[in-house]
C-alpha cells in the first residue's frame, strides 16, 4: 500500500494489519504523548471543578442547585452548537496541516473565528432578551423557587457565550496543531477564576446562584481574551504552527466557509438535536419533583468523571485523524483510531471502576436530600459499569468519522438513536411502566448500545476514507 492513497479510489477495507503504527507516523509516540496529556488533565480539571462549582451552588440550597442544573441543560444545547462549528474549523485546519499548507490553515482559521463570533451573539441576544419566555416555555412546571435561580443564573451566563465561541473556536485551532498545552493553561487559570470568584461571591457576599453565575462570566471572558491574543500573537508559542493574521479584515473566502460548514453544520444539527432531547427528558424529570431534579443533577456531575478519557482523547481523535486524511494516509488514520481507542478503554476502565467504588462517597458531599442520595449512589454504580464498555463506541469513535469529513452519517445515526432511543424509552419506560428517575437512565443505556453498534459497523466499512473536506 502506498503511503498516500489517492482519495478517488481508496482502498475501503480495515485490515488487522493497519493496527501497528510505527514511530514513523504523522505522530510518533512523544508527538501523541504531547497532545494527549494536556487534554486528559484538561478534562479532569473541567469535571473535578465542575463538581465543586455544583458542590458550592448547593450550599444555597436544593432550589438553587436544580435551577442551576436546568438552566446547564439550556447552556449545553447552546454550547453544543458552538462546540459543533468549532469542530468544523478545526477538522478543516487539521486537514489542510496534514496537507503542509499551513497559510490555507490559517485564513480557515479566520473564517471560523469570525462566523462563530458573529452567531454567539445573535444567541446571546435571544436568550437574555427572552429569558422568562424561554424558561417558561421548557420548565413551566417548576416550583416557583427553582423558576428563581434558574432565570437570574440564565441571565448572567447567557452574557458569556459570545466569549464561550470564541474560547471553543481558538481552542479547536490550538488543538488542530497538535498544541493542547496551552488550552490546558488557560483553561486552569479559568478554572481557578471560577472557583475563587464562587468561594468570595457565594459565601463572602451571600450571593448564591447570581454569584456562581458572576464567576463563571469573568472566568470566560478572561479566558477568551487570553486565548484569542495567543492566537492571534506574531510569537510562536508552544507547537503552534500558524497564527491568525489580521484578524479585524475578515477576508470571507466562500469555499472555507462551506467545508467548515460541510463539517459543521451537521455536527451542530447532531449536538443540538442531542441536547434537545435531554431537554425533553430533563422536562420529563422536572415531573418528578426537586429530590429527583438534584439527585439527577449530582449524578451527571459525577458521572462526567467516568468519561474524561474518552472526551479527552475524542478530541486528540479530531487532530490527529484530520492531519492523517489531510495527507491522504488512510493507513495511519485507521491505525491511530485503533490505538486511541485502545487508550480510551484502558484509562476509562481506571475511572469507571473508581467512580463505581467511591462515587457514593462523592454524593455525601453535596448539600441534597436522604432520598436525592440514594437515587444518585444507584444511578452511579450502573453508570460506572456500562459506561466502560459502550460509551466510547457511542461518543469517542464517531470523533475518528467527523475527523475524517463523514459527519452526516455520524449526524443521521446519532438523531434517529437519539429520539426513538433515549426520548421515546425515557418517556416509555417512566410513563408507561412508572421507573421514574432510573428510567430516563435505562434508557441513555439503550441508545448507547444502539448508537455504538452503528457506528462501529461505519468505521469498519471504510466508507469514510472518501469524505475528506478539502480538495
Amino acid at each position: 500500500m502506498n503511503k498516500a492513497e489517492n482519495i478517488t479510489n481508496p482502498d475501503l477495507r480495515v485490515r488487522l494489519s493497519d493496527i501497528r503504527i510505527g514511530e514513523n507516523g504523522l505522530f510518533p509516540k512523544e508527538r501523541l504523548r504531547r497532545l494527549i496529556l494536556p487534554l486528559i488533565i484538561e478534562q479532569s480539571l473541567a469535571v473535578t471543578i465542575g463538581m465543586a462549582d455544583t458542590v458550592m451552588v448547593s450550599a444555597a440550597g436544593e432550589a438553587a442547585i436544580s435551577g442551576v442544573s436546568l438552566v446547564d441543560q439550556i447552556n449545553i444545547l447552546i454550547i453544543s452548537v458552538f462546540s459543533a462549528l468549532t469542530t468544523g474549523g478545526a477538522v478543516v485546519s487539521a486537514q489542510y496541516m496534514g496537507r503542509d499548507d499551513k497559510k490555507s490553515a490559517s485564513l480557515a482559521a479566520k473564517q471560523l473565528l469570525w462566523v462563530c463570533t458573529l452567531i454567539t451573539v445573535i444567541i446571546a441576544a435571544v436568550c437574555i432578551l427572552f429569558n422568562n419566555r424561554i424558561l417558561g416555555f421548557i420548565y413551566g412546571a417548576v416550583e416557583a423557587d427553582v423558576m428563581s435561580s434558574a432565570e437570574i443564573y440564565f441571565y448572567l451566563t447567557a452574557l458569556a457565550f459570545p466569549a464561550i465561541g470564541i474560547y471553543n473556536s481558538c481552542a479547536a485551532l490550538f488543538r488542530s496543531m497538535g498544541n493542547s498545552r496551552i488550552t490546558l493553561v488557560i483553561s486552569l487559570l479559568m478554572n481557578l477564576i471560577n472557583i475563587g470568584g464562587n468561594a468570595l461571591l457565594i459565601y463572602g457576599f451571600s450571593m448564591g446562584v447570581a454569584g456562581a453565575a458572576l464567576a463563571t462570566l469573568i472566568s470566560r471572558v478572561i479566558g477568551a481574551g487570553i486565548i484569542l491574543f495567543l492566537i492571534c500573537s506574531q510569537r510562536r508559542v508552544g507547537q503552534n504552527e500558524y497564527r491568525v493574521e489580521r484578524l479585524l479584515s475578515p477576508e470571507p473566502n466562500p469555499g472555507m466557509i462551506k467545508s467548515i460548514l460541510a463539517v459543521g453544520l451537521p455536527n451542530g444539527a447532531e449536538g443540538g438535536m442531542f441536547q434537545v432531547g435531554k431537554l425533553l427528558v430533563a422536562n420529563l424529570i422536572t415531573s418528578f419533583g426537586t429530590a429527583s431534579i438534584a439527585a439527577n443533577a449530582v449524578s451527571n456531575t459525577l458521572c462526567g468523571f467516568a468519561i474524561i478519557p474518552g472526551a479527552a482523547l475524542g478530541l486528540a481523535l479530531v487532530t490527529v485523524i484530520g492531519q492523517c486524511v489531510g495527507a491522504r494516509d488512510y493507513r495511519q488514520a485507521t491505525g491511530y483510531t485503533f490505538k486511541i481507542m485502545g487508550y480510551i478503554y484502558l484509562f476509562g476502565g481506571i475511572t469507571n471502576l473508581f467512580l463505581f467504588l467511591v462515587g457514593p462517597v462523592l454524593v455525601g458531599f453535596f448539600n441534597i436530600s436522604v432520598e436525592a442520595r440514594e437515587m444518585s449512589t444507584e444511578i452511579i454504580r450502573l453508570y460506572a459499569t456500562l459506561a466502560a464498555v459502550f460509551w466510547p463506541l457511542s461518543f469517542s469513535l464517531p470523533n475518528a468519522l467527523r475527523a475524517a469529513g463523514d459527519a452526516r452519517m455520524t449526524m443521521i445515526i446519532s438523531i434517529f438513536s437519539m429520539w426513538v432511543f433515549r426520548i421515546g424509552f425515557s418517556y416509555l419506560l417512566c410513563v408507561f411502566f412508572d421507573f421514574g428517575l432510573n428510567g430516563v437512565w435505562y434508557a441513555m443505556y439503550i441508545d448507547w448500545i444502539f448508537r455504538g453498534s452503528v457506528f462501529v459497523l461505519r468505521f469498519l466499512s471504510g466508507r469514510w476514507k472518501t469524505k475528506s473536506v478539502i480538495k
